[in-house]
């Protein structure tokens, strides 16, 4: 890590949130985006085939260029990226890694592979040249949601797989300590207090596997930084009071770093490292606060080696409005989860009435403290199955019954009337890189005919 670069970088990256204007954001975006398209005109035959007689001339035409997804991406990987890597060999490697658990090292001696299953199953690569993640330690300074004076951060990173790209995060102040979420809680927190742990960073699931053992935590974390699953505002605030300290999110995916918590702990868009186009079902812009975006499309700013340019996310937000803080950003006022996870009802009358997971969240978490995790299935358009794991308190009978009488009651408000059936059982994490997947359904529009 170059210092005198790092502190440079984060010099600018504050700089520009919390000093850019809205005019400012988008003369940034569009320099961006142009110095982009510049490179895979010249480097990547994939997008000099698409983009072949399309000249851009503002953002505004740049978003009427097409759409990829992951499938159009994973299927023309070797002419997509800039340096002649191949899929094959990048799969066959970051297998290889996963196999044998040693998540470390750069493939070729220049470049971070993440191999990335989602909540889908089908394979993704993503590349980070190493010359980007060298500059991690700045980002996660600017942006992390951790104020400067609890430095040095002593940091415990949960996740699914580690990778070098994370490791790239360890500097001068930053120590960071790797754990798989698989670990036993036991020996988590033997960890934390064995090298007196300040920051905690891990999955609201992980998170809740914790809570039976805080009492053992001799060194209370100043913060908790939440990402990968979503994390409802009600299970913020209970996680917030058992740890003793804020819980900040940030939104990280395998596309980019798609949003950052600010001094005062709001998730806000980093318009600078991503472009963020958001729609509702009908393809309006979303723009005002308590949208819900059905369609989000990002423009990795960055990297420019593997480019994702208007690249189909799956996910469900909801826009926020101006955060005290100060910084133009767009704030998120919740993720909301992923579109394939919006479960579909069918109303007396016949018509199909859509339940977004937040909501389903919501009730569950409400419904009883003894909840500490959850699942639920649907396997047509017509019912409902909500699989839980109690902490062992509490009466399951009582359970039982305050949870399906919440869902009548507030399905009824929407004019379902469907079966809920409850059912207790443990739901274990998974025990390799997939996601884990709160909500599971078959099509309801095609169970429903």
């Amino acid at each position: 890590m170059n210092p005198f670069r790092s502190l440079a970088d984060y010099v600018t990256l504050q700089r520009r949130f919390y000093g850019y204007t809205w005019e400012n954001i988008h003369q940034h975006q569009w320099r961006a985006v142009e110095a982009l398209l510049a490179v895979v005109r010249e480097k990547s035959p994939f997008y000099q085939d698409r983009y072949r007689d399309r000249e851009v001339r503002s953002l505004a035409e740049f978003a009427q260029l097409p759409t990829i997804h992951k499938a159009a991406m994973m299927e023309n990987f070797d002419r997509l990226n800039t340096a002649g890597l191949k899929k094959d060999e990048l799969v066959t490697y970051a297998v290889e890694k996963e196999l044998a658990r040693d998540y470390l090292g750069y493939y070729a001696g220049e470049y971070v592979v993440g191999l990335s299953s989602g909540t889908s199953g089908a394979k993704g690569i993503y590349v980070t040249p190493k010359s980007l993640t060298e500059r991690l330690p700045a980002v996660f300074l600017a942006r992390g949601g951790i104020p400067l004076r609890l430095l040095p951060f002593r940091i415990l990173f949960l996740l699914r797989v580690f990778s070098q790209g994370f490791a790239d995060i360890h500097a001068p102040l930053i120590s960071l300590t790797y754990l798989s979420t698989m670990t036993d809680p036991t020996e988590i927190v033997e960890r934390m207090n064995a090298d007196r742990i300040n920051v905690l960073m891990a999955p609201p699931s992980l998170l809740r596997v914790l809570l039976p053992h805080i009492g053992k935590i001799r060194v209370t974390p100043k913060r908790v930084v939440s990402y990968a699953d979503v994390l409802e505002r009600e299970e913020k605030e209970r996680l917030q009071r058992a740890f003793g300290c804020p819980v900040v999110e940030i939104y990280q995916a395998s596309e980019g770093p798609i949003g950052s918590a600010c001094r005062r702990g709001t998730l806000h868009l980093n318009e600078d490292l991503v472009y963020v186009e958001l729609f509702d079902e009908g393809g309006d812009p979303v723009t005002e606060p308590g949208e819900t975006a059905r369609r989000m499309i990002v423009t990795n700013l960055l990297n420019t080696v593997q480019p994702l340019i208007r690249y189909e996310m799956n996910d469900l937000v909801e826009l926020g409005g101006p955060c005290p803080c100060g910084s133009r950003f767009r704030t998120i006022a919740k993720v909301i989860g992923r579109n394939d996870d919006v479960f579909v009802f069918r109303t007396p009358d016949g018509t199909l009435r859509p339940v977004f997971p937040d909501l389903i969240s919501r009730w569950i978490i409400t419904s009883s403290d003894a909840i500490r995790e959850y699942r639920v299935e649907q396997h047509g358009a017509d019912d409902l199955d909500v699989i839980v794991e109690t902490t062992g308190e509490g009466d399951q009978a009582a359970v039982e019954a305050a949870l399906v009488q919440r869902f009548r009651t507030e399905l009824s408000a929407f004019g379902i009337a469907a079966p809920v059936r409850v059912r207790f059982e443990k739901i274990p994490l998974p025990p390799d890189n997939r996601k884990f997947k709160r909500f599971v359904r078959e099509d309801a529009a095609t169970s429903a005919r």
